[in-house]
């Protein structure tokens, strides 16, 4: 199949004469093409073509096959020569390997700030066989938790360990070094006998070992001020999400920040048609007003009634969006407070303090 494709390259070459083999050679360049293996190694292919960027926002790198110990040297080269970018999305599929291997592969991806996935290449892929479910067993495990960014197993993809190689003191250890808690891991394990503890997909997710794209909220307060305030802050793909809330006697005050850059946040601002908040998809104080641009930000701001300042802090989800003239437009973002609900309580209780309300009409909210 190689020795085939050399030979289209060179007879297309003699027919595009020199300017346009410069040509050619230039869009083969450019083109998103795997880097060959030979034997049981690790498969490495790279796609950065502008449809991909387009689609999904970032460059794609597929890892299949055996994980050999010198994938981790290979894949630094990569890096290194700029094939593989930072942030890229890293899809996994690897039923067997060197462990070692896996968790240097997870450290290279951890420090560039990647994503992992469980992804089967294609199947006109060299070497990518006819299974369209991806495995990812020991070291391609060790190597997915690396991801800054983690989802979940979908459909018939499957994540998992062999109990030897969970529970080795190293592998332990990895765990830990990439924020993972190896007895969650335990815990999420099926309680079907074999040989591999398959992982299954809602227990990983209420853990916290894989975050689908987000990172844990982080949660700061002002309590000494007559006003106290609350500044909460969730990054994920898209960037950094802020929201605050500022008690008043008789108001609280919420604000929702996004940097879009000036540009694009003069022209949310323009082409607005209302702003709302969203409490677990429920839509709070739609308005026509309250939308701004502060230099590369967009802000939303809303008087929020203090008794119910409840179902603010400790809902599952916080959105803050503009909708536009049309159901095309919709810019904005949404907060998950999970794991800061701790300081979100101490808020609560020091808000009212300084500035209480009247409690609740019973039945109401």
């Amino acid at each position: 199949m190689v020795g085939d494709r050399t030979r289209w390259i060179a007879a297309t070459l003699r027919r595009a004469g020199r300017r346009g083999s410069v040509l050619l050679l230039a869009v083969l360049g450019s083109m998103a093409g795997p880097v060959h293996a030979r034997g049981s190694e690790l498969r490495i292919r790279v796609l950065r073509d502008r449809l991909t960027l387009a689609v999904a926002g970032h460059p794609q790198v597929y890892l299949y096959g055996v994980i050999d110990a010198g994938a981790p040297q290979r894949f630094a080269r990569l890096v290194e020569a700029g094939r593989i970018a930072s942030g890229s999305d890293v899809y996994l599929s690897s039923r067997q390997g060197d462990v070692a291997a896996g968790m240097a592969l997870g450290r290279m991806i951890r420090r560039a700030g990647m994503a992992t996935h469980l992804g089967a290449p294609r199947k006109t892929w060299p070497g990518a066989g006819h299974s369209r479910a991806a495995l990812c067993v020991d070291a391609c495990a060790f190597a997915f938790f690396g991801g800054l960014y983690r989802w979940a197993p979908s459909g018939s993809d499957r994540l998992g360990f062999s109990p030897a190689a969970r529970g080795a003191a190293s592998s332990r250890a990895y765990l830990k070094a990439m924020g993972i808690d190896p007895d969650v891991l335990a815990d999420a394990a099926n309680a079907s006998p074999g040989a591999v503890q398959w992982l299954v997909a809602e227990r990983l997710e209420a853990s916290g070992a894989v975050n689908n794209g987000r990172l844990p909220p982080t949660a700061s307060y002002d309590l000494a001020s007559p006003t106290p305030s609350l500044d909460l802050r969730q990054v994920d793909r898209k960037g950094e999400h802020r929201l605050t809330v500022t008690c008043h006697p008789g108001r609280t005050e919420v604000a929702a920040y996004e940097k879009v850059g000036a540009l694009r946040a003069r022209q949310i601002v323009a082409r607005g048609a209302r702003s709302y908040l969203q409490l677990d998809g429920r839509t709070v104080l739609p308005s026509h007003r309250g939308v701004s641009a502060d230099g590369d930000t967009l802000v939303i701001r809303r008087d929020y009634p203090p008794s119910d300042l409840v179902h603010l802090l400790f809902a599952g989800s916080i959105g803050a969006w503009v909708d536009g003239r049309s159901a095309a437009f919709r810019d904005g973002f949404t907060i998950h407070p999970w794991g800061a609900y701790a300081k979100l309580k101490v808020f609560y209780h020091a808000c009212w303090q300084a500035a209480p309300w009247v409690p609740q009409v019973a039945g109401r909210g």
